[in-house]
């Protein structure tokens, strides 16, 4: 075991060689260090409704019936109304930047009300007015309908209120929290495949045999350190979570999930490694594997995003460690295959 372990060190220390592995933790430790910014910002983008309060949105009315679209957009907490005698006079400050967009209403001979909305082209800053638009146009059409029930034949169905959620709490668990557990996965697989690609390809892999260590020594050498880094990145990223009062309910959990998928993507890193022997191809490759296999693995009951955000939130089901005990036990029987298969194989060589 000392052997492995001192391999494990020797290969450890040659990853802060690697520029690229050091970029890939720099970004990982400035998402974790700086999520609450980045939820902030990328929730924003993804749901822009999220930021009210933040811009307030101001519409120009115009029309015969402007006095009902100006009391809808009173109520609203990040829009404000301004009245104006004609569509053309509205078209006018909308084109001097006076107002961010123009609603011109005008009641239609059936009793329904005609609005055509104009909003400018462009950003982001479009994204926010389009979506006070629709929240002005959809409170209307609210009391519209409910002053009309009177003229219904049959009484509507009472249909609960609507609860607000969060959509920082949301982002963070399905999203972010995911990010970070499979990140370090997806890299370790990609240093396996790359440091046994090169160890084939430079033919230095029957030097490390001249040393007091076989061949399955070395493989579990090789492998402590890229399964390890793993599990020990996520764990730090979830501190920084909690530090930046992002709640993990369970992490334990979480872990021995981040130290399975890692196992499963090594291995996938390792087999291609030996087969191939080549490093680009292998690196190729394992790309296109490790992106089925995880496309494949969404088709699950639990599927491992989503099974993350359950751990992470505290809400684990049956069917949850049902998955998590899966994946556990294909990655054990998958680095066993691929250890054999790569003592045969070297032997054989």
């Amino acid at each position: 075991m000392d052997n492995r372990l001192h391999l494990a060190i020797r290969e450890f220390g040659s990853l802060r060689s690697e520029k690229t592995i050091i970029l890939a933790l720099v970004i990982q430790l400035i998402i974790a260090a700086f999520s609450s910014f980045l939820v902030v910002g990328l929730v924003s983008l993804t749901d822009p409704g999220s930021t009210t309060g933040a811009y307030t949105v101001q519409m120009g009315v115009s029309g015969a019936a402007s006095d009902e679209l100006e009391r809808i957009m009173d109520l609203g907490e990040s829009r404000e109304a301004t009245v104006f005698q004609s569509e053309t006079a509205a078209m006018s400050a909308f084109e001097d930047r006076e107002i961010d967009a123009v609603l011109h209403a005008e009641p239609g001979s059936d009793g329904r009300i005609h609005i055509d909305a104009i909003a400018p082209d462009g950003d982001f800053r479009t994204t926010l007015i389009v979506t006070q638009v629709k929240a002005a146009l959809t409170d209307l059409e609210t009391e519209l309908r409910l002053d009309r029930t009177n003229r219904l034949t049959r009484a509507p169905l009472s249909v609960p209120d609507r609860s607000d959620s969060n959509p920082y709490y949301g982002f963070t668990y399905t999203i972010l929290v995911p990010v970070l557990v499979f990140l370090p996965a997806f890299i370790s697989g990609s240093i396996a495949a790359d440091s046994l690609a090169e160890e084939f390809e430079r033919g230095t892999f029957g030097l490390l045999r001249v040393a007091p260590l076989s061949v399955p020594q070395i493989i579990d050498g090789k492998a402590l350190t890229m399964i390890g880094i793993a599990p020990a990145q996520a764990g730090l990223w979830l501190l920084f979570l909690e530090l930046n009062g992002t709640t993990i309910a369970r992490p334990i959990e979480i872990l021995v999930l981040a130290t399975a998928m890692t196992g499963v993507l090594v291995v996938i890193g390792a087999a291609l490694a030996i087969w191939v022997g080549v490093r680009r191809e292998a690196q190729l490759l394992y790309s296109l594997l490790a992106l089925v296999v995880f496309g494949a693995s969404l088709l699950l009951p639990e599927n491992p995003p989503n099974l993350v955000a359950k751990l992470a939130i505290g809400s684990p089901t049956a069917t949850s460690y049902a998955i998590l005990g899966t994946l556990v036990l294909s990655s054990s029987v998958g680095y066993w295959v691929v250890r054999n298969s790569l003592s045969r194989h070297t032997l054989g060589d």
